[in-house]
């Protein structure tokens, strides 16, 4: 083998890969080639390096020979011959091949991983599918427990009433769980072509006034399932409530609606409306009025434009402005309104924070404290980033006990004692309230139960004292309850929603409702975004937070969200009959 390739080598530098030669060294090189007695034939002028034939060139020549013999040694990672052609020795595809099982190996370590990590996810995830599922069960079946024993017997009662000792009969039966757990549809009323969503029984408790986004407010005479009287609101957009003012004979209606008006209609003794007037204008929705009890020509009013009125029909200027609620700097929006039965002077609001307020008319300074006498807040919604509202707040019967319900959250009782910032002392799951401004509501003479309206169509009945679920009922056929409105001396309740009618329920049945399919319509996670997202719309026509904006016609759902008109639905058979000795 010609140790030409060696002189050539000379001039590789094997590390940066670079190659150069001159003539003048390879001429030298032929010289010493030829005397150390090594032939050199002139046609091989090919430069080859193997390898395995010669190593790099030393410095010194005395080390020519070792490097030579070493030459098999010392492997070149590349070769280039005299056309300029780089080939690849053995050891560097042996390098390339080890470097190449090494990538794979990693390839595949990185693959096994991933598919680990992967298998960590899906048995996370199963394990917090099992946990939810789990944990579901255990709230049906904490729901489906027997409940204590009741404090009202129905034979005792009776007995009680024949000899005499119990006049009283008929009120504390409405407040019996017996009756609740055997309510029953009664009928339906027909007669409004939107949706319903103000209901209010009279003083007495024979007329019952609905309101609806067609505009109209009809007196419905419940029992002969008749409107006694049907009459244009005079509002331009979606009636929200409708409310007989106590002690006016049942003349004077107080209206409020999404146009931000709040009217009030005067009816005669006729069964006509004489005509109805404005007599406060908020500048956003108004979804809420609160009656003072006994009092014929005073009420409150609250608006999505933070603002209370309180409205005194004696007045040529009939409102005027009580309070601008606010949290810091920052205007809150109103969604409810309740005033204190044991004490009006004091009235509960809530709106798109997560905070109850109550104030007090004689000692408002919104210089201190915006005017807030004392706020309620679940303390694990104080900073919650979950932009909670509230939709609906109303005093128990003696303004003992106040309770809000919460958008996309449970029920809550707060005692109205306490003081500022107290935490509830009750909470009420299963419902599920995420796709209107939906009611809550007291039933019973002394508050006995709480009620609610569903998104799933279902009314919901819980005990007060021990928070389980007493009664569920299929309540809507178009999906969404929003008004439950109790009767206020029998154990009727009126209820409506997203259909078109009213419908009355009473204890009738046989043998009390079994609590099957709870587990089905349980609330769900509750899904963020669809409140937080939604900003003032007020300019579109009215549409609240979280509302779409109207369309081109004005008798728009009392709805947050998009849905087709339900049908009606078919009254069942039968009538409302309530025989209860002593009525």
């Amino acid at each position: 083998m010609s140790d030409r390739g060696s002189s050539m080598d000379g001039k590789t530098d094997i590390v940066n890969g670079s190659l150069s030669s001159s003539p003048e060294e390879m001429s030298a090189e032929e010289g010493r080639e030829t005397s150390s007695g090594i032939e050199v034939e002139a046609s091989d002028l090919s430069l080859s390096l193997t390898g395995d034939d010669v190593g790099p060139n030393r410095t010194s020549t005395e080390s020519r020979d070792t490097d030579t013999e070493s030459s098999g040694e010392e492997k070149d990672s590349d070769s280039m011959d005299d056309t300029g052609h780089y080939s690849i020795n053995e050891e560097s595809r042996a390098l390339d091949r080890s470097h190449s099982e090494e990538e794979e190996e990693e390839d595949e370590e990185e693959e096994q991983r991933s598919h680990r990590r992967a298998q960590r996810k899906r048995a996370n995830h199963e394990q917090d599918s099992s946990d939810d599922e789990q944990a579901l069960e255990d709230w049906v079946s904490s729901e489906t427990t027997a409940l204590p024993q009741p404090r009202w017997q129905a034979v005792h009662a009776l007995r009680e009433r024949e000899l005499g000792s119990s006049s009283r009969f008929v009120y504390e039966a409405c407040g019996a769980r017996v009756f609740v757990q055997r309510f029953r549809l009664q009928h339906g009323l027909e007669g409004h072509t939107g949706c319903v969503n103000t209901l209010h029984f009279n003083q007495r408790g024979t007329w019952l006034a609905s309101g609806s986004d067609d505009l109209k407010v009809v007196v419905w005479d419940w029992v002969r399932r008749q409107p006694v009287l049907e009459f244009e609101s005079g509002h331009k957009s979606n009636v929200f409530q409708a409310k007989f003012l106590p002690n006016s004979g049942d003349s004077t209606l107080a209206m409020c609606a999404r146009d931000g008006q709040v009217r009030v209609a005067e009816l005669s003794a006729t069964q006509c409306c004489k005509n109805t007037k404005r007599v406060a204008q908020h500048k956003g929705a108004s979804h809420k009025l609160a009656l003072e009890p006994d009092s014929p020509c005073t009420f409150l009013s609250a608006g999505e434009d933070a603002v209370v009125f309180t409205i005194d029909l004696r007045q040529d200027r009939p409102a005027s402005k009580l309070v601008v609620t606010k949290e810091k700097e920052k205007k809150v929006g109103l969604y409810t309104i309740y005033v204190n039965p044991a004490n009006t002077y004091q009235f509960a609001v809530g709106g798109r924070d997560q905070f109850v307020r109550i104030y007090d008319q004689r000692k408002i300074d919104e210089n201190e404290n915006n005017g807030v006498l004392k706020k309620f807040c679940p303390h694990h919604l104080v900073n919650s980033e979950s932009k909670a509202n509230i939709t609906c707040l109303v005093y128990s019967h003696d303004g003992s006990e106040l309770l809000a319900s919460y958008n996309d959250e449970d029920i809550y009782l707060f005692n109205s004692s306490h003081s500022d910032g107290a935490e509830y002392i009750k909470r009420y799951k299963g419902h599920r309230n995420n796709a209107t401004v939906k009611g809550v509501n007291f039933y019973g003479p002394k508050s006995e139960f709480v009620v609610s309206g569903s998104d799933c169509g279902h009314i919901f009945l819980w005990e007060k004292s021990s928070c389980q679920i007493v009664q569920f009922m299929e309540g809507d056929k178009g999906g969404v309850v929003n008004c439950l409105e109790p009767h206020p001396h029998l154990p009727v309740l009126a209820t409506s929603g997203l259909d078109h009618d009213v419908k009355i329920w009473a204890p009738t049945a046989e043998n009390p409702t079994e609590l099957t399919g709870l587990k089905e319509v349980r609330r769900p996670p509750a899904p963020r975004g669809f409140w937080a997202a939604a900003g003032d719309q007020e300019e579109q026509a009215g549409a609240g937070r979280g509302q779409p904006a109207p369309h081109r016609h004005v008798r728009q759902p009392h709805a947050l969200v998009p849905h087709a008109p339900p049908p009606a639905a078919a009254s069942p058979p039968g009538r409302c009959l309530l025989v209860l000795p002593g009525s």
